[in-house]
């Protein structure tokens, strides 16, 4: 019987890194510097350079990245966000955290991602600011979205959390809006052992808002000059981070092979399977396909010793979280959320097992 294809490995990516990463763990704690420092300091500094940005700030995780950056803009009661309706809730979450309004917007059914030509029917008086989501570590579709934040005055804060290397129209994702959240939480395609976030941005007066914000509003010890929070990425994350950021580029690499085996070898089935438009250059952070028997095939899947998630299985609006939204209408998102199941993904994955799922998809889906 063949061995069980896991979702993903993120104990491989460790295994493969072992010594490097030994290494640049014992060097922080032999350093005697575990706030800060010469590690987050590197990290930060490559981070920028890679995402072609001018300006990195190290924050705790993800969902902080977006707050701090709504809070940095002053962002918060009154002002309302455009936000994308089918997306993982800490888009959401990081708005309602600054006492702003979610306002969503349905997505290109093909994509996933915001839909550019909804954005301008939600627009009030009171919005604030765009935020679209690279979703699965697709781009979203830029130029249309920062045409309409111009028109309007609007700010474009990008969450990035699943695009670490994507590009958009040949530029890597990493300031083509005003600023741009990343999350390193271990699953990512770049992930930490642990929690771990961060801010990209050309803006350099943003950039020294968020290094206050982040650490008590302060630059100078015991001197406080907002309300900040404590939101610091880890040194230990971060040499983490740097070691695992050398070998992206051959990692997201994989990905794409793994990616272009599904496309090839499920074009003919009965899933709907993702589109890619000749700008962008995903990374693949997720392979999401779709069919309205989703939850029999991921049980038949997981019969056949196949591993599959659901990103994400109930949209933001029907959670608990936003049960004042509970009535909204958000028909495109629903059914993605209805039918959504994302395939075995990851750099050590292997050709081998991505074939073994393609071929278990085709035999389960011609019964």
């Amino acid at each position: 019987m063949s061995s069980p294809i896991a979702f993903l490995d993120v104990l491989a990516a460790y295994a493969e890194l072992r010594g490097q990463i030994d290494a640049a763990v014992a060097r922080v704690l032999q350093s005697g510097c575990y706030i800060g420092g010469e590690e987050v300091e590197r990290f930060e500094r490559d981070w920028a350079a890679y995402c072609e940005a001018g300006q990195a700030i190290g924050v705790g995780n993800g969902l902080d990245a977006l707050r701090l950056v709504l809070l940095a803009l002053d962002i918060g009661p009154g002002d309302e966000v455009i936000v994308p309706s089918n997306t993982f809730i800490a888009t959401w979450l990081a708005v309602a955290q600054v006492g702003a309004r979610a306002v969503p917007v349905e997505p290109d059914p093909a994509s996933f991602n915001l839909d550019a030509t909804r954005i301008e029917a939600a627009i009030t008086p009171r919005t604030r600011a765009i935020m679209p989501v690279h979703l699965y570590g697709q781009p979203a579709d830029l130029d249309p979205i920062l045409a309409i934040a111009r028109r309007h005055g609007l700010r474009v804060i990008e969450d990035a959390a699943q695009a670490h290397g994507a590009r958009y129209r040949g530029r890597r994702i990493g300031a083509h809006g005003d600023a741009v959240a990343w999350s390193f939480y271990p699953g990512k395609n770049l992930g930490a052992m642990g929690d771990g976030g961060a801010i990209t941005t050309d803006d350099a007066q943003l950039a020294e808002r968020l290094r206050k914000l982040r650490n008590y509003g302060s630059s100078t010890r015991y001197v406080h000059e907002m309300a900040g929070v404590n939101s610091r990425l880890d040194p230990i994350q971060a040499a983490v981070l740097s070691v695992k950021l050398a070998h992206l580029d051959e990692w997201n690499a994989r990905r794409s092979l793994i990616a272009a085996r599904y496309l090839k070898g499920l074009a003919d089935s009965a899933l709907i399977v993702p589109q890619v438009p000749l700008w962008a250059e995903p990374v693949w952070h997720l392979f999401v396909v779709r069919h309205p028997g989703r939850d029999a095939l991921r049980d038949r899947l997981a019969d056949a010793g196949i591993g599959t998630l659901i990103h994400y299985p109930t949209p933001p609006h029907r959670q608990g979280a936003f049960a004042s939204m509970a009535s909204l209408s958000l028909p495109i998102s629903e059914r993605l959320h209805s039918e959504v199941l994302s395939l075995p993904m990851g750099p050590h994955l292997g050709i081998e097992a991505a074939d073994r799922v393609i071929e278990a998809i085709g035999l389960l889906m011609s019964r």
